[in-house]
């Protein structure tokens, strides 16, 4: 799992990214597009036209950091949001990279036993 600092926040980037884009490219748009600054320790999250890949960019304090994960069968889920960006907490992102769908998760009540 990636690295992920108490303090650092979570972005997903809305829409559809060029997926041939390195750290430059993602750090470029993440400032111009996003308004966020890419060497603040957040971590940024980009997914490709196809949905089956995604990239996180995020500044560790030593250097530029640049992930990659692509699931060989589904797709990430994604906001319908063509522009703009998302908070995500943690849970959502361990969700996400897992494939699961992060936007409405069901959390299972059991009532306590009563002995």
């Amino acid at each position: 799992m990636i690295p992920v600092l108490a303090d650092a926040k979570i972005w997903l980037a809305a829409g559809v990214t060029d997926m041939r884009r390195g750290f430059n490219g993602l750090a470029a748009q993440t400032d111009q597009v996003l308004a966020g600054d890419p060497y603040s320790g957040h971590l940024f999250l980009f997914r490709g036209r196809r949905g089956d890949q995604i990239k996180v960019i995020w500044w560790d304090g030593q250097g530029a950091c640049l992930f990659t994960k692509r699931l060989e069968r589904g797709r990430f889920v994604w906001p319908a949001a063509r522009e703009g960006k998302i908070s995500l907490s943690r849970a959502q992102l361990a969700m996400l990279m897992e494939g699961i769908d992060w936007r409405m998760p069901q959390k299972k009540w059991q009532p306590s036993k009563v002995g």
